[in-house]
C-alpha cells in the first residue's frame, strides 16, 4: 500500500488533514511577500513566517470539489457551533465563505502545532467560535492556547495562527471610492521626508488592510473609526508603524517590541496586513 506523508512532512490530500506546508527558509520579513501565492484552483496551503502560520483557502477550489470530496471536507473541518447550518446545497457564497474560514483556521492551527508544539492536533480537538458579546464580539478564537484571526476577500479566506494575539486582513487591490479614500488619507504632518514619501506609495487598499488588521488584533473590528489607526511609517522590509487616535488609545495598551506589524502590497492582485504578538497573552 502506498503510504502518505504526515502533516509534519507537509503532504496532504484535499479535505484530509492540514494544508500543505512550505518549509523553506523563513525570514519573517520576506516569507510572506516571497511565498504567499493566491491561486484560485490551488488546494489549501500553509506557509510559516517566524512563529506565525498562515493558511489560504480558495472558494473556487471548494466549488470545484466533487460532492463526495466536499462532504468529506465538511465532515473533517474543525468543530463549530454553526456546523448544522452547512447542510444542503453549497451554492451560497456566504456558506462557502464560512466553510473556507473554518477550514483555514483549523488548518493554520494544525500546522502551527505540528511545527512549533511538535504534535499532531486532530480537527476533533479544535473548536472554532467567536466572542458573543462586548466590544470584542465577533473576534474568532479556538479551543487551544493559540491566537487566531481570519479575513475574507474576493475568492479567498486567509487565517493566521500564532503563539499570541493575531490580527490579519486581506484586501483586493482595486479602485477605492472617494468616501473611503477620505478615511484612508494620511496625516499632513508626515511631510515630504522619506517616511512620508514611502507611506504615500502604499496603495489605498493596503492602508485599509493595515488599519483593519490593527483593529482585529485588539478584537474591535470596525467598531472604531479606521481613522483612529494613524499610519506613521512603512519600511522597505514590509514592517509598518502606527499610532492610536484619542478614542482608540483609551482601550489599547502600549505595544512593545513583542508585537510585529507587517504590510504586503500586490500579492497576486491582493494586499495583506498582519499584526501579531510573538508570545501568548494579552
Amino acid at each position: 500500500m502506498r503510504r502518505t506523508r504526515s502533516a509534519q512532512n507537509g503532504r496532504v490530500h484535499p479535505g484530509n488533514g492540514p494544508a500543505r506546508e512550505d518549509r523553506r527558509a523563513e525570514d519573517p520579513a520576506e516569507a510572506v511577500a516571497g511565498r504567499l501565492a493566491l491561486h484560485r484552483a490551488r488546494p489549501p496551503r500553509t506557509l510559516h513566517a517566524g512563529r506565525l502560520a498562515l493558511t489560504v483557502v480558495s472558494l473556487t477550489w471548494l466549488r470545484e470539489l466533487n460532492p463526495d470530496e466536499f462532504a468529506n471536507l465538511c465532515a473533517r473541518r474543525p468543530g463549530t457551533a454553526r456546523a448544522t447550518r452547512f447542510r444542503g446545497p453549497r451554492a451560497s457564497v456566504r456558506r462557502l465563505e464560512r466553510i473556507a474560514g473554518d477550514l483555514a483556521v483549523g488548518r493554520a492551527v494544525q500546522s502551527w502545532h505540528a511545527r512549533h508544539a511538535h504534535r499532531r492536533v486532530s480537527t476533533r480537538d479544535i473548536r472554532v467560535d467567536t466572542l458573543r458579546s462586548g466590544l470584542r464580539s465577533g473576534k474568532p478564537f479556538v479551543s487551544l492556547p493559540v491566537g487566531v484571526s481570519l479575513s475574507h476577500s474576493g475568492d479567498f479566506a486567509v487565517a493566521a495562527c500564532g503563539p499570541g494575539i493575531v490580527g490579519v486582513d486581506l484586501e483586493r487591490n482595486r479602485p477605492v471610492g472617494p468616501c473611503l479614500a477620505s478615511l484612508l488619507a494620511l496625516d499632513d504632518s508626515l511631510g515630504e521626508g522619506v517616511t512620508g514619501r514611502r507611506l504615500r506609495t502604499m496603495s489605498l487598499p493596503l492602508r485599509w488592510a493595515c488599519k483593519e488588521a490593527v483593529l482585529k488584533y485588539f478584537g474591535f473590528g470596525l467598531r472604531f473609526d479606521p481613522r483612529e489607526v494613524q499610519l506613521t511609517g512603512w519600511r522597505p522590509d514590509n514592517r509598518f508603524t502606527w499610532t492610536p487616535g484619542s478614542s482608540l488609545a483609551a482601550y489599547t495598551p502600549r505595544l512593545g517590541e513583542e508585537v510585529e506589524h507587517w504590510a504586503y502590497d500586490d500579492l497576486d492582485g491582493y494586499c495583506l496586513a498582519l499584526v501579531w504578538r510573538r508570545t501568548y497573552g494579552s
